[in-house]
């Protein structure tokens, strides 16, 4: 399958911005040894596809709570159905399709950036000043734009070239290979941090899965991706990476907005302390109020025994007749 289509219109998305920067007055030339117009371009690519995304998004997290609501029941079928893995699957997925809950929502945003890393990483991987001339006007570019973009730099380092370029790669471009590793090297350490922080985020406002398929999906995305990128990193062009790292911090930032809008599900305690007629408990530590306290016991006090009547003979307390005088 051709991926042309995805090559067109990430390109066009990065040809708008630069061109838009050009006309706002954006420097076209060096500044700090950054092409800021080129840079710009790359961080809205990024946030043109966050924002198209973002009804899915939104989608993903109610997804997640649905899931996270029903994991009471998915822990009975586990127990009712234990050695019968078809049949719990079976048993699962009808739940799921009641409660209208789609596990795979939870990777669909990510699925749906895969095309639009790869368009991007393929337009700048294909930067080189070297290219021959109907290389340079493929997917809508034209000659001038390709040879201003093979040369665009951050911080002295080419957009095109990567933390692995070898040497002929780098002197094609006119670049340092020192530059380029040390540019390269903290982008992909700040890359792999703010996977990890992405993730951690989302699992600990929403907490680790029941299901044992969901929790090794969230224990993959949040230390299996990260150690992958220390390998991948060193392929990847610099503005890729920077592409990464604009769409983490922008999934933090939207994360943290949308679980504020959808806080989480808080599980109730069990037992029958946490449970009043039926109903869960308030717990105070996760309200931030004083949990409260237990009603205080009646005090018992004995009765008051009313003292003998001016007199009245006294009574004798063995036998409860009034005693006999002396003398």
């Amino acid at each position: 399958m051709s991926l042309d289509w995805v090559y067109y219109a990430i390109s066009w998305i990065l040809l708008t911005w630069h061109s838009a920067w050009d006309a706002i007055g954006v420097p076209v030339g060096a500044v700090i040894g950054t092409n800021w117009s080129w840079i710009l371009a790359i961080i809205f690519l990024v946030v043109t596809v966050r924002v198209i995304l973002f009804p899915v998004f939104v989608k993903q997290i109610k997804s997640q709570r649905a899931m996270q609501a029903l994991q009471p029941k998915v822990k009975e079928l586990q127990e009712k159905h234990k050695g019968d893995r078809e049949t719990l699957q079976k048993e699962m997925m009808e739940l799921y399709r009641k409660e209208k809950a789609n596990p795979l929502m939870g990777c669909l945003p990510m699925f749906l950036q895969i095309p639009v890393f790869l368009g991007l990483f393929h337009t700048l991987k294909r930067l080189n000043p070297n290219a021959k001339d109907q290389y340079k006007v493929l997917y809508g570019w034209t000659a001038g734009q390709f040879e201003n973009a093979a040369h665009a730099k951050l911080f002295s380092a080419p957009i095109s070239g990567k933390f692995g370029s070898t040497a002929a790669e780098l002197a094609s471009l006119g670049a340092s290979a020192h530059t380029v590793k040390i540019v390269a090297g903290i982008l992909v350490a700040i890359m792999i941090a703010t996977t990890y922080l992405t993730s951690r985020q989302m699992i600990l406002k929403t907490g680790w899965a029941e299901d044992p398929q969901q929790r090794m999906v969230q224990r993959l995305m949040l230390y299996g991706i990260p150690v992958s990128l220390l390998v991948s990193g060193s392929i990847f062009p610099i503005g890729v990476i920077i592409y990464w790292v604009t769409n983490n911090l922008f999934t933090l930032g939207q994360q943290q907005w949308v679980l504020r809008k959808f806080p989480p599900l808080v599980p109730p305690k069990t037992g029958a302390a946490s449970r009043t007629n039926g109903q869960p408990a308030k717990t105070g530590g996760l309200l931030g109020r004083k949990p409260a306290q237990p009603p205080a016991k009646p005090q018992v006090t004995a009765p008051k025994v009313a003292g003998p009547k001016p007199g009245a003979k006294p009574v004798n307390p063995k036998k409860g007749r009034p005693a006999k005088r002396q003398g």
